[in-house]
């Protein structure tokens, strides 16, 4: 179920690429809210400011104008080190390129967020294998990143981001290289984690396959958003058209 506090509140948000006649505004005055136990999907054309979004929320981009709240704190104006301390707190990444330190092993990557944390380095290991073995990669914890897919490597990212059971989790095309049925573990963990009424799941993706885990789908367009719907009314109403994205599982 649902609550009707918000936990991500963005108002009349701008950001611009660049000065003066190569200047782009990848966001035109975004207002959105994303609300504590809900997963928020966000679709739209390539180009169209999601991924950009993303990264404002989470404050690893500023904005020029507007203000971001996440759990009723203004992090748009928020000095950088508190800025960063406060996301190693409560916010976790899926990043559409996933990140990984090339010279740790599955294992040592995801227990980054708990060591961050405070965790000790024994107890953020245990941790790590065992969300490991939950998006299917038991046996692979003492594999680097050179040595898996890009289904294996997303499924380390998914890890990764989970890990330190974050109060916000962004995902950017969490999806995209894995199977269906890799792609449907790593969504059940999401859903999970939304299902929390303290926490909440905000997935930009173009996969339709991972439409009905959404509680509601917002649709940018040119740097806005257009449409917020519950995910069976916009999937009535707006037939979606992208094709489907390859799966590297």
């Amino acid at each position: 179920m649902n609550t009707s506090e918000p936990a991500v509140v963005c108002r009349d948000v701008v950001k611009t690429y660049g000065k003066g006649e190569m200047a782009v505004r990848a966001l035109k005055g975004v207002n959105l809210e994303a609300r504590f136990g809900e997963l928020l999907m966000i679709v739209g054309p390539s180009g169209c400011g999601k991924t950009t979004l993303l990264s404002v929320i989470c404050g690893t981009l500023r904005v020029d104008s507007g203000t971001i709240e996440l759990f009723g704190q203004t992090i748009s104006s928020m000095p950088e080190r508190e800025l960063t301390a406060f996301r190693a707190r409560n916010v976790g990444f899926i990043f559409q390129q996933f990140n990984l330190v090339p010279t740790l092993t599955a294992r040592e990557n995801v227990s980054i967020p708990r060591l961050l944390t405070g965790a000790s380095y024994a107890a953020a290991q245990q941790d790590a294998g065992t969300m490991l073995a939950q998006v299917g990669l038991a046996g692979r914890e003492e594999s680097f990143p050179s040595q898996m897919s890009g289904g294996q490597q997303q499924r380390v990212a998914i890890s990764r981001a989970m890990i330190h059971q974050p109060r916000l989790v962004i995902c950017d095309e969490p999806t995209a290289s894995l199977d269906a049925a890799a792609g449907r573990r790593a969504m059940d963990l999401l859903r999970e984690s939304a299902r929390h009424q303290d926490r909440c799941v905000i997935v930009v993706t173009h996969d339709s396959r991972i439409f009905d885990y959404a509680d509601r789908i917002v649709e940018m367009d040119d740097g806005l958003v257009n449409v917020s719907q519950t995910a069976p009314d916009y999937l009535r109403d707006h037939p979606y058209s992208h094709s489907q994205p390859k799966n590297h599982a």
